[in-house]
This record gives C-alpha cells, sequence and structure tokens, in this order.
C-alpha cells in the first residue's frame, strides 16, 4: 500500500475514532443516572440544608408539634418570633387554659417569661414525625414540668432553663445533621432526647466527637452503655431487662421453654431477643421457637399453634411502636394460654389495655418505671395537677434526663462542667420517684420495675385493666 493510501486510511479511521467516542459521550451525558465525574457541593448545597434543618428547631419562634394549633397558640408563636414576649405571655397562657395538655405551649411559655435575658440552653430532640407522633408529646411534657418547675423556683442558681426544641422524625440521616447542629452551636450546653435505639446511637457518635453531653431517656440498647464519657441515659438497658424477663421466668414461673416474636432487623428488638435467650440457656432453659414480626407473611394464629406445638411454655413479644399492632394479635389469639411477657417500652401503653383487654390479663413486663412503684414520691400527683391526668413511663425518664442536667449545671454550668459532674462518683439527684445517679458506664443505677395487667375497678386508664407493680399482687 503506498504511503499517500496509508495517510488516508488513518485520516478516515480518526475521523470514525472521534465521531464513536462523541456519541458515546453524548449518550453519556443524556443519562440522569450516569455522573462523568463529581463535583464537591455547593455552598447553595449546604445553605439549603443548613435551612432546612432550621425548620426543625425552635425556641418558640415556630409550631414543631403536628395537627391543628389553636389561634391563641398560632399567635402566641407569631408574637415570639418578633420578640413581643408580652403578647407571646399573654396568648401562650390563654392557649394552656384551652388545653393545658399541650407540653410545647408550656415549654415556648417558660422560654418567652425568659425574654432576652441570661438563661442556661438545653436542647430536647423528639420524634414529632415519626411512627407514632404521641411519643414525642409524652417526651415533651417530661421536659416541660422540669423546666417549668426549676424556673417557677427561681431558675438555676438565679438563671432559668431555656428549652431548645428539635424534631428529628425518628430518622437516622435527620438526627446525625440536627446532632450537628447542636454540637455548633455554643448556646447549647447540653442534649437530651432521641427515641429509637438506631437513631440514638447515629446522634450519640456526633455527640461524642463533639464532646457535647447527650442524656437518652428512652433508648435502651446496650450499645450505648460504655458508648462515651459524654453519653448517658436514665432508662434502663436491654441487658438489666432482659436479664429480668429471663429470671422472672426461670424463677417466679418455674418455667423453661420460650417462643420469642421479635423484628431481627430493629437492633432494640434483636438485643432485648438475644439477653432473654442468653439469660434464659444459662439458667437451664431453652427457645424453643422464634417468630419475626416483620415478616409480610406473620400469622398470629399459625405462630402461637407452631409455639405450643414446640412445647413452648411462655411467649415473649419483643416489638416496636410499627409492629404492636401484630404483637397484640398475638396476645389476642393466645388467650392465656400461655403465659405472655411483654417487651420493656412499647406494649407498656394504654392501647394495650384497650386491644388486649381480657386475653392480655396476666402479661408482665420489665419497666423502668411506674405510677406507683414509690407512693412516697410528689411527682405522680405534681404531674396530674399539670397535666391534667396520670403520665406514663417515657415523661417520667425525659422528667429525669433534665433533672439530671439542672443538677449539673448548677455545680458547673458548662459543657465540660457537666460532663465532669454528670461522671462524678458523688453526682446524685432527686429524680420524680427516684435518686438519681449513673454508673461509669452512663447508665443509670435504678432497678427494674416488674408490672402485670390486672383487672382494675375502679381503673386508672378506664378500661377496666391497668399495669399494676408486682410487689403490689
Amino acid at each position: 500500500m503506498s504511503q499517500k493510501n496509508e495517510s488516508l486510511v488513518l485520516f478516515i479511521s480518526l475521523i470514525v475514532t472521534i465521531l464513536l467516542l462523541g456519541t458515546g459521550l453524548w449518550w453519556l451525558r443524556s443519562r440522569s443516572d450516569i455522573k462523568l465525574w463529581s463535583l464537591p457541593p455547593s455552598s447553595q448545597d449546604s445553605a439549603d440544608k443548613e435551612q432546612a434543618i432550621s425548620t426543625r428547631l425552635s425556641t418558640g419562634e415556630k409550631i414543631l408539634t403536628p395537627g391543628a394549633a389553636s389561634d391563641n397558640k398560632q399567635s402566641g408563636v407569631a408574637a415570639l418570633a418578633t420578640e413581643n414576649y408580652e403578647k407571646a405571655i399573654a396568648d401562650l397562657e390563654a392557649a394552656l387554659k384551652e388545653n393545658r395538655n399541650d407540653p410545647e405551649a408550656l415549654i415556648y411559655l417558660n422560654n418567652a417569661r425568659i425574654g432576652k435575658q441570661k438563661a442556661y440552653m438545653i436542647a430536647a430532640v423528639v420524634p414529632m414525625g415519626g411512627s407514632n407522633p404521641n411519643n414525642a408529646l409524652e417526651m415533651l411534657r417530661g421536659f416541660a414540668q422540669a423546666q417549668n418547675e426549676v424556673n417557677q423556683s427561681g431558675g438555676i442558681n438565679g438563671v432559668p432553663l431555656k428549652l431548645l426544641l428539635a424534631n428529628d422524625d425518628d430518622n437516622l440521616e435527620t438526627a446525625k445533621q440536627l446532632a450537628t447542629t447542636l454540637v455548633k452551636n455554643p448556646e447549647v450546653l447540653a442534649v437530651t432526647g432521641h427515641w429509637t435505639s438506631d437513631v440514638s446511637l447515629e446522634a450519640a457518635s456526633v455527640y461524642d466527637s463533639g464532646k457535647l453531653v447527650f442524656i437518652a431517656p428512652v433508648s435502651t440498647t446496650v450499645k450505648l452503655s460504655n458508648f462515651s464519657p459524654y453519653v448517658f441515659r436514665t432508662t434502663i438497658n436491654n441487658y438489666t431487662g432482659g436479664r429480668a424477663l429471663a429470671d422472672y421466668i426461670l424463677t417466679k414461673l418455674r418455667l423453661q421453654k420460650v417462643a420469642v416474636f421479635s423484628l431481627p432487623e430493629v437492633t432494640y428488638s434483636r438485643e432485648l431477643k438475644s439477653e432473654l435467650a442468653t439469660a434464659i440457656s444459662l439458667g437451664g432453659g431453652e427457645v424453643v421457637a422464634e417468630f419475626d414480626l416483620s415478616e409480610p407473611s406473620f400469622s398470629a394464629a399459625r405462630s402461637v399453634k407452631q409455639a405450643i406445638d414446640r412445647g413452648a411454655q411462655v411467649l415473649m413479644l419483643a416489638t416496636n411502636n410499627a409492629a404492636v399492632d401484630k404483637a397484640l394479635q398475638v396476645v389476642q389469639v393466645n388467650n392465656k394460654q400461655l403465659v405472655v411477657l411483654g417487651d420493656l417500652a412499647n406494649l407498656y401503653s394504654i392501647k394495650t389495655l384497650e386491644v388486649g383487654r381480657e386475653a392480655a390479663v396476666g402479661m408482665v413486663m420489665a419497666v423502668p418505671w411506674h405510677i406507683e412503684g414509690n407512693l412516697q414520691s410528689n411527682f405522680p400527683r405534681q404531674s396530674r395537677e399539670l397535666w391534667g391526668g396520670d403520665v406514663n413511663g417515657v415523661t417520667a425518664m425525659s422528667y429525669d434526663s433534665v433533672q439530671a442536667l439542672i443538677a449539673a449545671l448548677k455545680r458547673q454550668p458548662s459543657r465540660s462542667g457537666i460532663q465532669q459532674t454528670l461522671a462524678s462518683s458523688d453526682f446524685s439527684t432527686a429524680g420524680s420517684t427516684r435518686t438519681i445517679r449513673f454508673l461509669s458506664s452512663g447508665d443509670v443505677n435504678s432497678p427494674v420495675q416488674m408490672v402485670k395487667i390486672s383487672r382494675a375497678n375502679p381503673s386508672r386508664s378506664g378500661t377496666g385493666y391497668d399495669f399494676v407493680p408486682l410487689s403490689s399482687n
């Protein structure tokens, strides 16, 4: 082949190659799911994220709780947003006369009374849009009651307590972003709240790195124990709860064969099942059957039958909010054929009494608190006067978390001072119905309360059935 022809062939090949590459690049760039390179996030992206998080934070300038708000509450919040504290106070007081069982309104009222004077601020993170928004209200009642009491008594060495509310929707990524924002805010001296174990763990890692004290009033995961010198909790953990349930089965009931209903993908449920199974095995018993409440094809009737066929004597329900209905189906289908044990929190509610009714009589749970656990305490009466009804363990543990922070602020009102005080071996303070002390692990030094569902007349819950401390039976 001549040199001229070779040059022509090479030229044509080059043109073809360029056309093919151009066509390929055009096709790739036309695909929205394929990126040829990755650009760093713009400052606008960061600003958008900060703006999104800011909508989840409020000291009273916006309403976070779901549902319709009264005109007085809306007016009070609008006044707070413009720093018209006198009007905000008047409107929020009127809102509470209309509905005294509104913890958000009470918190905003106390914040309005502070105005621009010096205050110590702690953040309270709750799941406003989680699977059960009432969880947020139960926590807020505890936070609000503690703030109201300390501010009405003159504050913390004369300085009032301000609460910054935050809504994480019980979402991992949102909780992490909120925690990052709170760590960066120098006014926030400590944090309490968050709901599920997984979300609490996600946020706890941020608080640890930011050296900001975090007290979990609800999360029971054993992974929070010894997690960080900045992480504490005012509720029991899955280890103590699981062992208490196992001990009840083995020593009180003198039974050994257990069927467990749980959620393998949920940290809380998985841990509780594991702690129970380990303790049962060490005591000479065994878990003879396991059932996954999250299975789409789960059948309560079929599962209970299989448990009985395998020789189970006890049914243990380790559920979460999303699977409570399935757990209650098990209670109804079982209808007292086998002894039923509930989990540490999710079945400890009026819904269990309303739905389970006679089929739930005799069901036993290990819980952190019961309203009749300490008859000498003034907390049940004071909370009843404030909210117009009995509160539950979530409210009590939330109250205790703020009480612990108040006591620490009285000693050393700084981030590092709060941590040093709570971790001190001589720290203690009065809580809802107990003295609050923390172990070196960060866990509260408090016993488990065993309760049983019993018929009641009169009934405190209004259902004809109540949770009753076993020691009272």
